[in-house]
């Protein structure tokens, strides 16, 4: 591929000279296609000599595979409990199964169809689960490896699966069907057997209709050899195994939803469509002898009380010293329309109705035994709803709930964006625990979560871990995300510093987000001085301090205006204009202009110098934790919006917090509380502009932008995407041929050194009022030519558009934000150069600096990385009365795409951080004066002497890395990262004592670049990005971890460090643990005799092959899983895959050792018996003769 210099294309195009600050500025690498360009090799510039730094990390290092997934299962569908082990499994509509035990053990597994799963059924203290799914397939999954694999799958073809039941110490598996029939399965062998119950031989031959589908099976409590089949329509079947008939039918005219037995086996109850429960007994079968609406209204003259809604299951659950339990969801009555989804409890004649949040998709109520046949003893109902699980106590009167231990609020409001820190300091997750226990709920019940099975240690990994999630609400949590776990330490509401926006006041408002207007859209967080910055979507940023204390006090407030102003307008020629018959009428808050240029618009309407939302002017009572320190909102310019925030760095040793947008970028000193620097994108190059922005037509503007720019980013991966954009942009502002572009055009002279005259001085009234000194008093009067719409409202109208279909919540840095942003930019030449990127840190600023300095490097939309000057007050007593100076460098680096990343090397390769202030409590009353004074941690020595003569910039865009040595700003390195996608997140995180540059792509590529040099060390195709949620949740952190939300509900860890990946087995908790069952109880002599007892032997005979034949081979196909001990050593490598098939054979080994005991121990007995009875016997008739027997 032919390769041509950027600035040379550019001049030609623009016919003006070249500025002489871009060959400067760019040193040894060139711009965007630049001949120095070496994918994955060097590019080191002639005369810099350099020693080769030492690189440890190989591709040995790393490789992918996900750790734990936390949070609440995504659209559930299925609920089931092994009573003996103490486990949870939830079925989910999109074929995943989640597994719950003691909290810790929680194992996530996926069937690989997709397919929802419909029924989860144990196999009570065996280690195992079945699953049914909607493609009509039963599945076996083995539970005592601690990634559960499917051992055999039985996929159906010709019927469809509605409902199963496995008897306990059972290894047949009914299956009834949409057709009316049931099935047989042999669990073991996972082999459909040659019995099946018709539908047709099931009901009575005289009956005509179709009974409908299997709803309920289930074998009799008293008698293992007769199974209960539940039709749809209101049939119940109990049918004789041995003899192959119906013992008995029952008819209810209303359809059935579920069937649960009494323990003793003579009564069963029903729930029905119409809010009913019938309780039948076998003796007569004829009518139930018990009918109740329990929320139905009772009718005066004595008529059946009024139908409700379906009751969709039932529970009848007994107890020995007190009445039975009878559980149900569903069965309100339809007037209370409003009224929440209830579980209701009948105990006795109390009833009891338990209101949920969110629709009950099922639940179960967990038993003392596992025996049907036993007094069942329950102690609490799981309740799954749609989105929460919930456990009831039904041990006390008053039904408390248990206090969930899992993290399954993740989603309590949607997740916005999240961090990720990995080996941050270990006082902090106690210190964060500790403010935050103060904020727990009360009124939980005092028992122990009874979901409680499964084995879980810490593991070899030690260091502390953070999550922080942003959410809708304007809350954000911190997560104690440490040893592959997830629990809650402390929760902010950051919407608490705003007023509440009344609802249905008169006054018209000034937001900019009708829904969610607190919503969280990126944050920054400096662990080691516990400060935390919020930057919300409503255009604001809050900087939060850490205190352990109370305090009581006023929330200080900045006001910014970050707004491009336009200059020396030139009024484009009358034929270019378009008609625009009456756009007063499309714009109702702005007037036209005709007449004087001095006119602007209606005062009365335009809103000008207003922020979006009110910061509470009261004193604020702030509990202990973070605390609000300052706010900082954009205001509404001249009746445009202000635009969201698009980056943000804080510092807590400069005492400095910059943030940026598609206007340009605001410093502020949230030290002093006051405004440094507001200005435009533009305004930073000052005279360094390296594209030369001059006045020129519209027209030709336009025509340049689309031959030479191609929509950037986007475009030329998702070209439909890219045209909904460029419609939705061009259908809100007529942008084709309009002046809008023109009037947002840079217009002035490159040669002006606007930007210096502009911005050294900070205590000049522009800058901290954030209005630009040179054009305030004729930006107004001289912004539109006599005659031209106003048009300023759509263009902002545009911008939005283009940021938010993508999501009202964008997260940092978000990448297709960027690119849409930046395609705007190129096309339409206007200002809208988005500052994507920014990082405060010690640097040489400019080519001849002898030692670093503080430094603001700043990345924008279109590649160019600008470095500002930082003067700080020389001592710590100066700092909060003395100026803080900003003063761009003049010298500006090019990469490839939108900025992601930056980052700093010393001259032997090692990371240095960022300085940062030391914690200390704002608010402790005890500190004495030497305690209060400032104690800053300047990683960087203060001398080039010590750090040698040089250091390393990484700076990393969308499209490319690159490294720079500083202070020559030459570029060593080159990696062109992509060319056909673009990357949406790119971080320089530590792994194994070294450094390395990680990068998640758009279409789906983790990669994992060495530093300083740039080789490719991973590229996996991990995850194809089908959501904007992925694109705005996906993080990188240290040691090789990484998480993204998998779904609105969930986080999905994953690794790329082949150390954890091999420890991870150590990691994760063992779902199966040797557990003896309990025994059954003593039933007695009589109760034995005369109750009946079919014996697993009698299931062998009549369902095994040699009595029931072989099932039709097209009726079902058998599929070998992956499971067991194969799926072991897939799963697991090296020593721990063979400790793991040595502990699971001992497992067996040791089971079949002790039944093998049992036996022995049996016949040894009745040996001795038979020796005993023998002796006695032989003694009687030993001198006996013959014939005196």
């Amino acid at each position: 591929m032919k390769k041509f210099n950027f600035r040379k294309v550019m001049d030609g195009l623009t016919a003006s000279s070249p500025g002489g600050s871009i060959g400067g500025g760019s040193g040894g690498g060139s711009g965007a296609g630049g001949g120095s360009v070496h994918p994955g090799g060097t590019a080191g510039a002639a005369g810099t000599p350099r020693e080769e730094v030492q690189e440890t990390l190989t591709s040995d290092y790393f490789q992918i595979c996900k750790t734990v997934r936390h949070g609440f299962p995504y659209l559930p569908t299925a609920l089931a409990f092994d009573p003996v082990q103490k486990i949870l499994a939830i079925g989910t509509r999109t074929g995943a199964i989640r597994i719950l035990g003691r909290p810790g053990v929680d194992c996530y597994c996926q069937h690989e169809s997709g397919a929802a799963v419909l029924q989860l059924q144990f196999l009570i203290n065996e280690g195992a689960l079945v699953s049914a799914s909607a493609d009509d397939a039963l599945h076996l999954w083995n539970l005592r490896q601690k990634r559960p694999a499917i051992l055999h799958s039985l996929k159906f073809n010709r019927e469809r699966i509605t409902y199963c039941h496995l008897p306990f110490q059972s290894k047949w598996l009914y299956v009834g069907t949409e057709r009316g029939n049931t099935h047989i399965v042999n669990i073991e062998s996972f082999i459909l057997s040659g019995y099946v119950i018709m539908w047709n031989k099931a009901i009575e031959l005289s009956t005509k209709t179709h009974p409908g589908p299997v709803v309920h099976l289930s074998d009799s409590p008293r008698d293992e050899g007769k199974l209960l089949i539940g039709y749809e329509n209101g049939t119940v079947v109990f049918w004789d195994l041995r003899s192959k008939r119906a013992d008995l039918r029952a008819y209810y005219d209303e359809a059935i939803h579920s069937v649960a037995w009494h323990h003793e086996g003579k009564q069963f109850m029903c729930s029905h469509s119409d809010g009913s429960l019938t309780l039948w007994n076998l003796k007569s079968p004829n009518r139930p002898f018990q009918t109740t609406i329990p929320h139905g209204k009772i009718q005066r003259d004595g008529k059946k009380p009024e139908s409700c809604k379906p009751i969709l299951k039932v529970e009848y659950k007994t107890c020995k010293n007190s009445e039975p339990f009878v559980i149900f969801s569903g069965g309100l009555s339809y007037d209370k329309a409003c009224r929440r989804p209830s579980l209701t409890i009948m105990h006795g004649k109390a009833i009891t109705v338990l209101e949920m949040d969110h629709p009950i998709v099922d639940f179960l109520t967990l038993c003392e035994t596992p025996y049907p046949n036993e007094f069942q003893e329950p102690y609490a109902v799981v309740v799954l709803l749609e989105k929460d699980l919930i456990v009831v106590d039904l041990t006390q009167s008053n039904f408390p709930i248990f206090e969930n231990p899992y993290p399954i609020d993740i989603h309590e409001s949607p997740v916005t964006c999240t961090e990720y820190f990995a080996d941050c300091p270990p006082d902090l997750i106690p210190v964060l625990y500790s403010v935050g226990a103060k904020h727990k709920k009360q009124g939980y019940s005092n028992k122990e979560w009874p979901i409680s099975g499964g084995a879980w240690n810490l593991g070899a990994q030690t260091y502390p871990e953070i999550i922080i999630t942003g959410h809708a609400d304007g809350s954000v949590k911190f997560w104690d995300a440490s040893a592959i776990t997830l629990q809650m330490l402390y929760k902010l509401k950051t919407s608490k510093v705003f007023e509440k926006q009344k609802v249905g006041e008169g006054k018209a408002t000034a937001e900019i987000v009708e829904e969610d207007p607190f919503a969280v859209q990126m944050m920054y967080w400096c662990p080691e001085s516990r400060i935390f910055c919020v930057a919300g979507v409503s255009a604001y940023v809050v900087v939060y301090r850490f205190s352990k204390h109370e305090v009581n006090t006023e929330i200080a407030s900045l006001e910014v205006r970050l707004q491009y102003e336009v200059e020396d307008i030139i009024t484009p020629e009358p034929e270019i204009i378009p008609p625009f018959p009456d756009a007063s009428s499309q714009l109702p808050s702005l007037k036209s202009l005709s007449g004087s240029t001095n006119t602007v618009a209606c005062e009365g309407t335009m809103k000008d110098s207003i922020p979006c939302l009110s910061v509470k002017t009261r004193p604020v009572r702030m509990p202990p934790g973070y605390q609000a320190d300052l706010v900082i909102q954009l205001v509404w310019v001249d009746g445009e919006p202000p635009q969201q925030i698009t980056s943000l760095a804080v510092n807590s040793a400069y005492g400095l917090v910059a943030f940026g947008n598609c206007n340009g970028l605001a410093v502020v000193d949230f030290m002093q509380k006051t405004v440094l620097l507001s200005m435009g994108t533009l305004d930073l190059y000052g005279s360094s502009d390296p594209y030369q922005r001059q006045p020129r037509s519209p027209r030709k503007s336009r025509q340049f932008a689309a031959d030479n720019f191609c929509m950037r980013g986007l475009s030329n991966f998702y070209p439909d995407l890219t045209k909904r954009i460029r419609t939705s942009y061009q259908s809100l502002t007529e942008l084709s041929d309009s002046p809008v572009s023109l009037e947002l055009e840079r217009c002035k002279s490159p040669t002006s050194d606007h930007v210096n005259g502009h911005c050294t001085s900070p205590t000049s009234q522009s800058c901290s009022s954030g209005k630009r000194l040179s054009s305030a008093d004729v930006s107004k009067a001289n912004r539109r030519g006599p005659g031209r719409p106003p048009f300023r409202k759509a263009q902002s109208a545009a911008c939005m558009e283009i940021s938010l279909p993508v999501t009202t919540e964008e997260n940092r840095e978000n990448s297709f934000s960027r690119s849409r942003s930046s395609s705007v930019s190129s096309i339409d030449r206007d200002s809208k150069e988005a500052i994507t990127a920014l990082y405060f840190m010690e640097s040489f600023a400019r080519k001849n600096d002898s030692a670093v300095s503080p430094c603001l490097w700043v990345g924008t939309g279109l590649g160019m990385v600008l470095i500002l000057s930082l003067n700080l007050p020389a001592s710590d007593d100066l700092r909060q009365s003395e100026p803080v100076m900003v003063s761009p460098s003049g010298k500006i680096l090019t990469l490839k795409g939108a900025v992601l990343t930056f980052a700093c090397l010393d001259c032997m390769g090692t990371l240095t951080h960022p300085p940062y202030e030391v914690w200390r409590d704002p608010h402790s009353a005890d500190d004495g004066e030497k305690t209060r004074k400032r104690k800053l941690v300047m990683h960087s020595p203060s001398s080039s002497q010590d750090m040698g003569d040089h250091q390393f910039a990484v700076i990393c865009s969308e499209k490319q890395a690159k490294v720079f040595s500083l202070p020559s700003q030459t570029c060593l390195y080159v990696h062109n990262i992509t060319e056909t996608s673009f990357l949406l997140r790119a971080d320089v995180v530590t792994l194994c004592n070294s450094v390395c540059l990680a990068c998640f792509c758009a279409n789906g590529h983790i990669m994992t670049l060495s530093l300083p040099s740039l080789r490719p060390l991973l590229d996996v195709n991990y995850l194809p990005v089908t959501d904007m949620r992925i694109a705005r949740t996906f993080c990188f952190t240290n040691e090789g971890q990484a998480l993204y939300l998998s779904s609105p509900t969930e986080i999905q860890r994953l690794t790329y460090s082949q150390e954890m990946c091999d420890n991870l087995q150590d990691m994760l908790g063992d779902l199966f643990t040797p557990v003896e069952t309990p025994e059954a109880q003593n039933r007695g002599f009589l109760k034995g005799l005369f109750g009946g007892s079919g014996q697993a032997f009698d299931r062998e005979e009549l369902f095994g092959e040699a009595t029931a034949g072989k099932a039709s081979r097209s009726l079902a196909q058998h599929i070998p899983g992956s499971g067991g001990i194969e799926g072991v050593r897939g799963a697991a490598g090296g020593v721990i895959g063979d400790l793991t098939r040595a502990r699971i054979a001992l497992d067996e080994r040791g089971q079949k050792l002790g039944e093998l005991d049992e036996r022995t121990a049996s016949m040894m007995a009745s040996a001795e018996a038979f020796s005993k009875h023998a002796h006695e016997v032989m003694l009687k008739y030993k001198d006996k003769k013959w014939y005196q027997f």
